[in-house]
């Protein structure tokens, strides 16, 4: 073989052995994903940080969902009804929707919920500058009573992964989130107590 030849195959091997290995996969059906952080808190309330965020889109629920056209899709409500020229919203709750822990998701969990979102996401809060009132009429109804017309209640609703729903009473106020070092405890109470995500998604 000649040296111009030896040093071409050698090249090629070379090449063939730094190329990524695209499409492959070590199992077939399996994905490995690596965030470039650790996941280090569950609560997306309390931090901006886009991997808390988006771990908490992918498995925690919200009232509305994003489609493909970025338009808000009802998640966890069947619908809305909006009357008295846009100052009145109802919305109504699916059946079923249920807690890690498998208790019932009730109207005054939601209720609570968006005021401890709303403090810290400037959409939601912008919602509730323009709410009167927000009650909780039944188990499955959320119902909204506005100063002035919001039109788009459903998208400052709709997330994305801040805007999840917990159970009221047993998630530590954002003020004391980390402040008595039981940090892994209130992890673990959290996950029992957030709204698990459907198998129907937006625009499905």
């Amino acid at each position: 073989m000649r040296r111009r030849e030896l040093l071409k195959a050698a090249g090629a091997s070379l090449v063939a052995l730094a190329a990524p290995r695209i499409g492959r996969a070590e199992k077939a059906g399996k994905l490995v994903f690596v965030p470039p952080q650790d996941l280090s808190v569950l609560d997306p309330v309390v931090t901006a940080q886009r991997t808390i965020r988006n771990h908490a889109y992918l498995v925690f629920d919200t009232l509305y969902g994003i489609d493909s056209n970025w338009t808000a899709q009802p998640q966890m409500v069947e619908g809305h009804q909006v009357e008295e020229d846009g100052l009145a919203w109802t919305l109504a709750l699916r059946g079923g929707l249920r807690f890690h822990d498998k208790e019932p998701v009730l109207a005054r969990d939601v209720v609570a919920s968006i005021r401890r979102f709303a403090a810290r996401i400037s959409f939601a809060n912008a919602l509730m500058a323009a709410t009167e009132e927000l009650s909780a009429p039944d188990d499955r109804t959320v119902r909204f009573r506005l100063k002035r017309p919001f039109p788009h209640l459903p998208e400052a609703l709709a997330g994305p992964g801040e805007d999840c729903v917990f159970r009221s009473g047993r998630v530590a106020d954002i003020g004391s989130f980390f402040s008595d070092g039981r940090t892994a405890r209130r992890r673990s109470r959290l996950v029992g107590s957030a709204a698990t995500r459907p198998r129907r998604r937006a625009g499905s």
